[in-house]
């Protein structure tokens, strides 16, 4: 872990990164690509040492919207356990009355429980929770080092429980290993189980960049050897990797889908993510 000083901390559509870098250690993970520009090793955590401070002086000035961390790095890495950055951020972020959301696949995210109901009492607040194999030892090799499945899914129902609605991401589905009907089919039981109210889902299968195919081709041969064989043989250089079963299961799962209630289109779950509301009530600062 390394301390930076950044320039800025919202990005125009008020997205953040706390950090840079991760140590959950998916194989899969887009964000090693070179296209990233991280010139440190991916899981040599970069803190932004002034972030809470940039973030304040920019939630003074800007229109009150949601705030959205998560699409690069996951908030909550294990070392936000002791820095706290995510935690003082939701502080501030129901100080001035604005909205939050953030994408991750940890249980931590259960530590700010109590600030994420204030800021869905005054505003909104969303946490998004990736899933992505419904088998709990498929899931500690390919996400070996965050909670695995069953524990996301309870933390969804304590999310519900209290009130605070979520999302899915039901991606990546890696070709000939998590691409089978079993496996989606018993993870939109979950999600039906646990109320989420929109599943994205771009596609069964992944995208593969410089470094990240790299780094995803080495966990195939300790894993799944002979399979980055069958990768290289099939998809060649490919930035998209698609199933061979993508047109049944996607058929499955916007129908599934649209049986349950739940948003599966993309720009509708988009659309309800940035949506700022206007409640009556307003609480008290803190």
């Amino acid at each position: 872990m390394h301390y930076v000083t950044a320039k800025t901390i919202l990005s125009p559509k008020n997205g953040m990164n706390l950090y840079r870098g991760c140590s959950h250690g998916c194989i899969y993970c887009d964000s090693r690509s070179e296209r990233y520009n991280m010139d440190h090793d991916f899981e040599d955590i970069e803190v932004k040492e002034n972030a809470l401070e940039l973030l304040k002086k920019e939630l003074i000035k800007r229109p009150k919207a949601m705030i959205g961390t998560g699409s690069m790095t996951d908030p909550y890495i294990p070392a936000e356990r002791h820095l706290q950055y995510v935690r003082k951020s939701l502080e501030m972020i129901y100080r001035y009355g604005f909205g939050f959301t953030c994408i991750t696949k940890s249980d931590l995210v259960l530590r700010d429980l109590d600030l994420l109901e204030k800021v869905n009492e005054k505003a909104k607040a969303v946490v998004q929770m990736t899933l992505t194999t419904a088998n709990d030892d498929l899931c500690r090799i390919i996400e070996p080092n965050v909670c695995p499945t069953s524990r996301r899914v309870e933390v969804l129902k304590e999310l519900d429980d209290a009130g605070i609605p979520t999302v899915v991401w039901l991606c990546p589905i890696l070709p000939y290993i998590n691409d089978d009907f079993e496996n989606i089919k018993a993870i939109l039981d979950f999600c039906v189980e646990v109320n989420v109210k929109g599943i994205f889902c771009f596609n069964m299968g992944l995208t593969l960049r410089d470094k990240n195919r790299q780094y995803f081709y080495e966990k195939l041969d300790e894993h799944f050897p002979g399979l980055k064989e069958r990768y290289i043989n099939e998809f060649g250089d490919s930035y998209g990797v698609g199933s061979p079963n993508n047109d049944e299961l996607m058929k499955y799962f916007k129908g599934r889908t649209a049986d349950a209630g739940i948003m599966s289109d993309t720009y509708e779950i988009l659309a309800y993510l940035r949506e700022f509301p206007q409640k009556s009530v307003q609480s008290k600062l803190i």
